[in-house]
C-alpha cells in the first residue's frame, strides 16, 4: 500500500497537530479545574476533540489506500472521507456540545475565583496559541507549496481546527480577562458560548463537504469540459448524448460517457475507437482510472 508523498507530508502535518493538542488538551485541562474557568474548560474539551479528530485523519491516510477488491471494485478513496465526516461529529459533539454547556452552567452560578488561579490559566492559553499556531503555520505552508493540497480532505480538516483553536485561545483569554476586571461571569460564560458556536459552525462546513463526496459527487468541472471536448473532437464520434463523471477518492474519478458513432462504422473499428478514446481519457487525465463507454451506432444520415 504505497502512499504519495504529498500523503506522508500531510501525515507528518496531522502528527505534529496530535501531538500538540494532546499536551495543550492535558495544560489546558488541569488550568480549567484549578481556576474554574469554564471558558478554559472549553477550550480544554476543544482540544480533546480536536485529538480524537486527529486519529481519525490518520486513519482516512491509511486507509484510503487500500488496493481494489472483489468487494469494493472502486477501491477504498470515499474512507478518507468518512474518516472526516467523523471528525466533524466529534468537532460537534466533544467540543461544541461541552462549550455550550460550560456557557450556560456558568450564567447560573455566581462565584468568585481567585486571581492565581486565573493567571496560571492565562499562561497556559498563552502556550497553547503559540503550540496551535506554529501547528496552523505548517499546515498553510504545505497548503501554499502543493498545487492540490487544498483538496485533500485531511489537510483541510487540520487547517479548520487549528484555525478555529487559535480563535477559540483567544476568546477564552478575552472571556477570562474580563471576568477578572470587570467581576462578571457573563463575559466567560459569552467566550464559552463563543467558541460553541464556532466549533458547530466549523463542524458543519466540514460534515457538508465530507457528505457531497460520500453520495457522489460530480468531478471538477474543468475535467469534465476537458472530456467533453475531447469526445467531440474525435471524427469517429457522431454525438456525446450523456457524460458522467463522480470522484472516488482523492486522486480517482469515474468517466461514464453514452456516444453516438458516425454512420459507417463497423465493429472491429468500434473496439478501436473505444481503446483509442478510453487511452486518450487516461494520458490526459490521470485521475481518471474507471472510463467506461457505452457506444452506440447513429443512424444513417437521412434514413428512417
Amino acid at each position: 500500500m504505497n502512499q504519495p508523498e504529498s500523503d506522508r507530508r500531510t501525515r507528518v502535518t496531522v502528527l505534529v497537530a496530535l501531538a500538540a493538542n494532546l499536551v495543550i488538551a492535558a495544560a489546558k485541562t488541569v488550568g480549567g479545574l484549578l481556576s474554574g474557568s469554564p471558558a478554559l474548560l472549553s477550550e480544554a474539551a476543544h482540544s480533546v476533540a480536536d485529538s480524537v479528530n486527529e486519529v481519525f485523519l490518520l486513519a482516512a491516510l491509511r486507509r484510503s489506500h487500500r488496493p481494489p477488491d472483489a468487494r469494493h471494485p472502486f477501491g477504498y478513496g470515499k474512507e478518507r472521507y468518512f474518516w472526516s465526516l467523523l471528525a466533524a461529529v466529534g468537532i460537534f459533539v466533544v467540543g461544541g456540545c461541552f462549550s455550550f454547556y460550560q456557557g450556560f452552567e456558568a450564567l447560573g452560578r455566581n462565584d468568585q475565583e481567585s486571581s492565581g488561579g486565573y493567571t496560571v490559566g492565562l499562561i497556559v492559553l498563552a502556550v497553547a496559541l503559540l503550540a496551535e499556531g506554529g501547528s496552523l503555520v505548517r499546515a498553510l505552508l504545505q497548503l501554499r507549496r502543493e498545487k492540490d493540497a487544498g483538496r485533500d480532505p485531511a489537510l483541510r480538516t487540520v487547517i479548520a481546527e487549528d484555525s478555529t483553536a487559535v480563535l477559540g485561545v483567544l476568546l477564552a483569554m478575552a472571556g477570562m480577562v474580563l471576568h477578572l476586571v470587570t467581576g462578571s461571569v457573563v463575559w466567560e460564560a459569552s467566550a464559552s458560548l463563543g467558541i460553541g458556536l464556532l466549533l458547530v459552525y466549523v463542524a458543519f462546513r466540514l460534515g457538508r463537504d465530507a457528505r457531497d463526496r460520500l453520495i457522489g459527487e460530480s468531478a471538477d468541472p474543468e475535467l469534465r469540459r476537458g472530456v467533453e471536448e475531447l469526445l467531440t473532437s474525435q471524427a469517429e464520434i457522431d454525438n456525446v448524448a450523456a457524460l458522467f463523471t463522480m470522484g472516488l477518492g482523492l486522486d480517482s474519478v469515474l468517466v461514464a460517457a453514452r456516444v453516438d458513432l458516425a454512420p459507417g462504422i463497423d465493429s472491429e473499428e468500434v473496439e478501436r475507437v473505444s481503446v483509442r478514446i478510453k487511452r486518450s481519457i487516461g494520458g490526459n487525465w490521470p485521475e481518471a482510472e474507471h472510463v467506461f463507454l457505452d457506444i452506440t451506432n447513429a443512424p444513417p444520415r437521412g434514413g428512417v
